[in-house]
């Protein structure tokens, strides 16, 4: 299949505005969106989609929304919307556990492989303000992620579904930071993300390790698996990780910082309710 036809998962522009809930729908060009190097233009990020998570996307990008001083533009990668497209192709495995398992690497060619751009999961929890990560960038690297050394505690994670095992450098791929424009990552064509191994594309085989940059963990927060220590503000979390099973869940609903999803959750329920009655008043 053709992988020449770019394409944009997501319906348009949604710049920070005072309610997370609100949206500029206004069109976007996604070869005009350079940010990273044009300071006036959202940052974009690129979310993982997956149905059964839902809720789980929303609250993700509310988290986001709501705390960030910056613009951003939020786009779910949508595997239903790149196949349609001709985008992706790619046999489901029986070792994906969402459907963004190998969509994600899409991320620098739907940004038009120019400036910077992020993925992350759905079943993240943004805490602070997503400036202060992007402060970090430094154009030398292709990437930027947190570099677990990771331990595999469970065989199966979220609604029963196995856990794939791409060791070293599992749960890196769950955010990066892209540098777009950067040569190594232009070979990240739908050919290759539909064609190559999970090991090459989740290890990051396309680069050498000069090209990765690193961030603090706290900007994913293995819930689980890192832990806060007493007294050392280096270690309070910044960006919550859900990545054995978020408590959307129902078998993960008393997880570790569980709390505080559900305390989101419900903010942004209340939200799109006030959201809904603005529209119904609109209108009427």
């Amino acid at each position: 299949m053709s992988g020449s036809k770019k394409i944009y998962c997501g319906i348009g522009v949604e710049a920070k505005s005072p309610d997370p809930i609100f949206k500029n729908l206004s069109d976007v060009d996604a070869k005009s969106s350079n940010l990273g190097n044009d300071n006036s233009k959202p940052f974009r990020i690129f979310i993982g989609y997956d149905p059964r998570e839902d809720l789980a996307y929303e609250v993700c990008r509310y988290s986001l929304l709501k705390r960030s001083s910056i613009p951003i533009e939020i786009i779910p990668i949508k595997q239903r919307e790149l196949r349609e497209n001709g985008v992706y192709w790619r046999k489901r495995g029986e070792l994906e556990s969402t459907e963004f398992s190998f969509t994600r690497f899409l991320t620098p060619y739907l940004a038009g492989f120019n400036g910077w751009a992020m993925f992350i999961d759905c079943d993240f929890l943004y805490i602070n303000d997503i400036k202060e990560l992007l402060d970090s960038i430094d154009y030398k690297y292709a990437i930027m992620c947190v570099k677990h050394d990771y331990v595999l505690k469970e065989t199966v994670k979220m609604d029963g579904a196995v856990q794939s095992v791409y060791t070293p450098r599992k749960n890196w791929s769950s955010m990066v930071m892209y540098n777009c424009g950067h040569p190594q990552n232009r070979i990240l064509t739908p050919e290759v993300v539909n064609t190559e191994t999970g090991a090459f594309l989740h290890r990051f085989q396309w680069l050498d390790d000069d090209d990765i940059g690193e961030v603090p963990f706290v900007w994913n927060f293995l819930v689980g698996n890192n832990a806060v220590v007493s007294g050392d503000a280096s270690t309070f979390p910044k960006a919550l990780h859900y990545t054995q099973g978020g408590p959307w869940f129902e078998q993960w609903k008393n997880c570790e910082f569980g709390d505080l999803w559900f305390a989101e959750m419900e903010e942004y329920k209340e939200a799109l309710k006030l959201k809904n009655v603005e529209e119904r008043r609109l209108v009427s």
